[in-house]
């Protein structure tokens, strides 16, 4: 009687040996580090090592360790915070053209750890310290642009098909045309009916004019703003790649913000200016007829210029631009239906297209490139200063050859991979803003902050636990003792599911931590009650111990999943510190069920069970 099968106490056992080593990183101290990755056209080797070994050792910065890691980065390693910006600032100033550094927190784990892919959780931005950014995007501006554009193709319709109109204009909300006739007007609304078919036309007489009023459907307003929204949060994201930053986090908030979180970054400044970076695209005919060769000795033939693509290789381009980002309205990745290769497909406005349409009607099976500008700004220190410098950086993208006259809507092959195919047409879209955005809220929480905040959560914990710790022994005696190493054990699970799903931990995190010790315990107080009744009802010692767990199972059960469901509708419909608390909660009741039941259950098995027992310790 109260025995579990050797299969049952071996998974049990099995499954808290996991858990204590997927928690075990969480026990290394976490250096201050720098993480640096190499700019484009630059590859990160042993030497480059070297040089970054050699720009801190001049700047006698001290340095716990410089390794190489896979991917192509860097990961340098300080005692002191002080360090880690002090060496920021050597490397930026020595080496700012050729590499991107990333303020960042780093475990110091032995070298079988990574091996097995063992990592820490990952801390949050009120434990790490960084900035926080809420950005409004005008969605007005969106629908307002959206109108300009269909403003341009109607008139080219119209001056296509010889239908006259007295004006066209348009305000915040509509587009209004004027007629002279119902007739002009009628062959006008068929001929947009059949063209733009996400616009609603209504009409009107005002006097001897005749009016057409065409608005946006709410479908398509709705289209737009998402849109909109998703472009610029793909905008944001690559311009906040630019700042090295680990981990970052750019996510939507309702329906027009979005929330830029950037854990260990200490410069506000510097992040407007990427966020209010301008980047934007060009395409231009590949010169085939003029000399790479001469081009790069200085000699350039006068309707020509000289780019380089990613890779450092010098190509010639005709100096006509035939469209610029500005005019692209998508792009997504894809793959040819007749080859299979990987592709990307591009929408163009009523004037890029039919630029773009008269250029390769006249060029078929030339080459044509895509040129990536951008305008990027650094900062350097200069007589222990900041001096900010901005450079215009342009760079070949693609070149692929022009198979056959194209429009609005065409697509660019050559590409060598899916990948590759996916960042071109993120790189595409992310050339501008599809709407203006406006900073409404940011703050910047330091290193030292975060650290005091990680001071206090552990206190918190370990003072909670220890409280339930006391209570427990004191209480209930042996049977306490055993519901303080199920606990320990659920504290454990906890670490180590936060670090096997990469989960971040933040101050609510750790607040849904201590909750879940006392729904944890709660669940064995409710069991070794139930033995008490059963033994003061006369049952026998081993009987009770039974009947405990069998009939306070329903209980637990019932306030486990209400307070699971509390937690859902939490994760749903919350954001940032709410999630984070959801998160950590539903991770607690979950591996609270099995240490309360399973873990406790096996250690009373393994110390009471089988045996004549005259009273029970509890």
């Amino acid at each position: 009687m109260n025995r579990y099968p050797l299969w049952k106490n071996l998974l049990i056992l099995s499954v808290i040996l996991v858990s204590l080593l997927l928690a075990w990183p969480n026990l290394y101290s976490q250096d201050p580090s720098i993480e640096i990755t190499a700019a484009r056209g630059v590859t990160v080797t042993e030497a480059s090592v070297g040089e970054i070994r050699a720009a801190l050792d001049n700047a006698s910065i001290p340095v716990k360790e410089i390794k190489l890691r896979d991917g192509g980065k860097v990961l340098i390693r300080f005692a002191a915070a002080s360090d880690q910006l002090r060496g920021q600032e050597a490397i930026e100033q020595t080496l700012s053209t050729r590499y991107h550094t990333a303020l960042t927190l780093s475990a110091d784990l032995p070298g079988w750890m990574p091996a097995l892919g063992l990592k820490p959780m990952n801390l949050g931005l009120d434990l790490r310290g960084g900035i926080h950014v809420v950005i409004d995007v005008d969605l007005d501006a969106a629908l307002e642009q959206a109108l300009e554009r269909n403003l341009g193709d109607m008139r080219t319709q119209l001056r296509d098909k010889k239908i006259r109109y007295l004006t066209l204009t348009r305000d915040s909300n509509h587009i209004i045309a004027k007629f002279d006739d119902a007739e002009s007007r009628a062959a006008a609304v068929k001929a947009l009916q059949r063209d733009t078919q996400d616009m609603q036309i209504e009409t009107s007489e005002d006097g001897d004019r005749f009016i057409a009023q065409l608005s946006l459907l709410p479908t398509a307003q709705r289209q737009i703003k998402d849109f909109a929204l998703e472009q610029n949060i793909t905008t944001l994201r690559n311009r906040v790649n630019a700042l090295g930053i680990a981990e970052p986090s750019i996510a939507r908030q309702g329906e027009r913000r979005i929330v830029v979180q950037l854990p260990g970054a200490q410069d506000p400044g510097r992040l407007k200016e990427i966020l209010g970076a301008t980047a934007t695209l060009e395409y231009r005919l590949v010169d085939t007829e003029g000399s790479v060769a001469d081009a790069v000795a200085g000699k350039v033939p006068v309707a020509s210029k000289l780019y380089y693509e990613r890779d450092g290789k010098p190509i010639l381009l005709k100096r006509r631009v035939i469209v610029t980002g500005d005019q692209i309205t998508d792009a997504s990745s894809g793959f040819d239906n007749q080859s299979g290769t990987p592709t990307v497909f591009v929408n163009l406005d009523g004037q890029g297209a039919r630029r773009m349409r008269d250029m390769t009607t006249e060029n078929v099976g030339k080459p044509m490139a895509v040129v990536f500008i951008e305008n990027r700004t650094t900062t350097a220190m200069v007589d222990g200063k900041p001096v900010k410098t901005t450079r215009k950086v342009e760079e070949v993208i693609s070149v692929a050859t022009i198979r056959e006259p194209f429009g609005s809507r065409f697509q660019t092959t050559g590409l060598e991979s899916s990948a590759e195919a996916h960042d071109t047409a993120l790189l595409l879209r992310s050339g501008a803003l599809a709407a203006p955005i406006q900073i409404v809220e940011e703050r910047t929480i330091g290193p030292s902050l975060g650290q005091d905040n990680i001071d206090q959560g552990i206190l918190s914990v370990l003072i909670g636990m220890g409280a339930v710790v006391l209570f427990m022994g004191f209480y209930y005696r042996v049977f306490g003792l055993i519901a303080n190493v199920a606990l320990v054990v659920n504290l454990v699970m906890i670490a180590a599911v936060l670090g096997l799903l990469g989960a971040t931990l933040t101050m609510p995190g750790i607040a849904g931590m201590v909750l879940t010790l006392g729904m944890s315990v709660d669940a064995n107080v409710l069991i070794f009650e139930r033995m008490r009744e059963e033994i003061k009802n006369g049952n026998s010692p081993q009987a009770s111990i039974a009947a405990g767990f069998e009939k306070a199972f329903s209980t637990i059960v019932d306030g486990h999943v209400t307070t699971l469901i509390a937690a859902i509708v939490l994760f749903s419909f919350g954001t940032g510190p709410v999630k984070g608390f959801a998160v950590t909660l539903i991770i607690g009741l979950a591996s609270s069920m099995f240490t309360a039941i399973n873990c406790s259950r096996a250690l009373i098995n393994l110390a009471y069970g089988g045996k004549r027992l005259k009273t029970l310790p509890v």
